[in-house]
């Protein structure tokens, strides 16, 4: 199979689909990988890093996506990469159709084969594919919290770990999964007063064993979220429904009664976010205030750490890209019914039923 990578032309988007060491493995498998020029550069990977592995460099996208029938990606195809797919297409990538049905009704135009990392499952259960992403999107959420509670950055002045004579700030993580826990993780390492709330008692009682007397849990009921968030200085949006819309976990009007300067990241910002007064924002223009609160809402999180998040995410998604390219992707799926679980849009049709559901678009699924 002939498999494309074309750069990624988000708003501050430094990532790569296929790192080189990815593309050595394709290659030695038998299938042509052509790239588009710089598409490495923003990892440190210049046009030759590819060559030397055996990759063909194209001049542009257009050249990728004509001479290529899978293209792998790291974020969702932008308007003028949809306008390139066609029906014979396989596409590979981050989709989050939840929150965007202008992509999803141009994907479903466009006639493609589109699986998309964030519904791929794991025979143990859990998201693959999702999960180092929300690994790193998780240990940013707290560094970014604490850079926009100091004053200058029109924080609260709050030091999150505090220091001796002085209580360190109060973080609240709605969701106890793995963007939660990594937070969680990195804010006990910061010395901070952590509480992680979800409504999966089982879960609690995992992070209590897991982190001892480090933190605090919490049963996330209406109540309970409106006095952490109240109390908190950062309060971290961390939920997941797989597919899905986040949850609209805190409203407008417990925002207006957290302390001024105060700073809401929401993770969740790619399944539309789980504050309501949250918009979608960018690395170049990441914050926003409402009601004197801090709101960091940036849609691709990792990319600010490209390098890091782009090893991570080739680990997870090389053996399904080796999968597709050997089989296709009607045989892949057919083998691997967790690789089936991440078809979203096939033959001009919505294939979760999540994302049909939330867009109010019709749903098919795939009979393979």
């Amino acid at each position: 199979m002939r498999v494309g990578v074309p750069k990624e032309i988000k708003n501050h988007e430094y990532r790569v689909g296929l790192t080189p060491p990815s593309v050595a493995e394709l290659v030695s498998a038998g299938h042509e990988v052509v790239v588009e020029t710089q598409a490495g550069c923003g990892i440190d990977f210049d046009d030759d890093a590819y060559r030397g592995v055996g990759a063909t460099i194209l001049p542009d996208a257009k050249a990728v996506f004509a001479a290529a029938d899978m293209i792998v990606k790291v974020k969702e195809p932008q308007a003028v990469e949809i306008a390139m797919l066609e029906p014979r297409h396989l596409l590979f990538t981050y989709l989050h159709l939840a929150a965007d049905k202008p992509q999803a009704e141009g994907l479903m135009q466009s006639g493609a084969t589109c699986i998309a990392y964030e519904t791929v499952t794991a025979p143990g259960g859990g998201l693959p594919l999702l999960k180092p992403m929300s690994e790193v999107a998780g240990r940013m959420s707290v560094q970014v919290g604490a850079h926009y509670l100091e004053k200058e950055q029109g924080g609260r002045g709050v030091l999150l770990g505090g220091v001796p004579g002085v209580a360190p700030a109060k973080v609240a993580i709605l969701g106890g999964g793995i963007s939660g826990i990594n937070a969680a993780q990195m804010a006990v390492g910061m010395r901070a007063d952590v509480t992680i709330y979800d409504v999966n008692m089982s879960r609690l009682a995992e992070l209590d064993m897991f982190f001892s007397s480090q933190i605090k849990t919490a049963y996330a009921s209406k109540a309970a979220i409106a006095a952490a968030v109240k109390n908190a200085s950062l309060v971290i949006g961390a939920v997941l429904i797989p597919g899905a819309a986040a949850p609209k976990l805190v409203t407008r009007d417990m925002v207006k009664t957290m302390k001024r300067g105060a700073v809401l990241v929401d993770i969740a910002i790619d399944q539309g976010g789980c504050f309501e007064t949250s918009h979608a924002t960018t690395h170049q223009d990441p914050v926003f205030e409402v009601d004197g609160v801090i709101h960091y809402c940036v849609a691709n999180m990792p990319g600010a750490v490209a390098r890091t998040s782009a090893f991570a995410l080739n680990n997870a998604t090389l053996p399904f890209a080796l999968k597709l390219a050997g089989q296709g992707a009607e045989e892949a799926m057919k083998a691997d019914p967790h690789l089936a679980a991440g078809l979203n849009v096939y033959r001009g049709k919505i294939a979760y039923k999540a994302v049909a559901d939330d867009l109010s678009l019709a749903y098919e699924a795939w009979n393979g």
